[in-house]
């Protein structure tokens, strides 16, 4: 009964965060949906509902594709950009697999790679905050 005005404020909260971000924070915000989208279709798959995992799996997919892939700059970002975009179409390879296989170790493998590029952006944001700072 209570749960529809929280879930209400969550979900204009995280509008909110979206809507004032700049793009460094937006990318991680991304990073953040794919990852929870994960730790649910782990859970689901543990629970064997597997309908439920497929849905999360496919928001995974949908987050990397749609949001992080879609936003690399392919003409300016050089081998960066190129290696983030061949590294996130093996992603979606492996996460497709792990949907139609319940392979909990592919899901396991993303998210560790999710984490380990999250946490990259992560450290470049503290170190624009602090160039930034310094420069004041």
């Amino acid at each position: 009964m209570f749960s529809s005005p929280i879930s209400a404020y969550k979900q204009m909260d995280r509008e909110a965060d979206i809507r004032g971000s700049d793009p460094h924070r937006l990318i991680l915000l991304l990073f953040e949906g794919a990852s929870a989208a994960l730790v649910t279709a782990q859970k689901r798959l543990a629970e064997k509902n597997y309908a439920e995992k497929s849905i999360a799996l496919t928001k995974a997919i949908e987050i990397i594709n749609d949001g992080l892939a879609s936003s690399l700059n392919l003409e300016g970002g050089g081998d960066i950009a190129a290696n983030l975009k061949a590294l996130y179409e093996y992603m979606l390879a492996r996460l497709v697999h792990a949907n139609f296989k319940n392979d909990s170790l592919a899901i396991s493998e993303i998210q560790f790679l999710l984490e380990e590029i999250g946490g990259a952006w992560r450290e470049m944001g503290i170190a624009r905050r602090t160039q930034s700072a310094d420069t004041l």
